[in-house]
């Protein structure tokens, strides 16, 4: 008698559990607060729009006061500055560098 009693109180508690689930479902993903865009321009007209603001960037930079810098010191000078900071402790060296 007392198994008979748990198990259908277990079956009656499984089924709740899967009733809620089901009636929650669909609240996961947010889609019932998704909004509608709807536009005036083409798709044709947006991309080419889009074509004609990725032109030359070059003045851009120039307004910027971007130039180039050409350094007079050589590969081989820099690696040594480089070799001798890391002898005096000066960087760090590896993936466990401190910072």
């Amino acid at each position: 008698m007392n198994a008979s009693k748990f198990a259908a109180v277990s079956t009656f508690a499984l089924l709740a559990a899967f009733a809620n689930v089901a009636a929650h479902a669909d609240e996961a993903d947010g889609s019932q607060y998704a909004g509608q865009a709807t536009g005036q321009r083409t798709r044709a007209e947006v991309k080419a729009e889009a074509v004609a603001a990725t032109g030359d960037r070059s003045q851009d930079l120039a307004a910027l006061g971007n130039v180039a810098v050409h350094s007079t010191t050589t590969r081989a000078e820099v690696r040594a500055q480089a070799a001798k900071a890391l002898r005096l402790g000066q960087i760090s060296s590896g993936e466990a560098g401190a910072m």
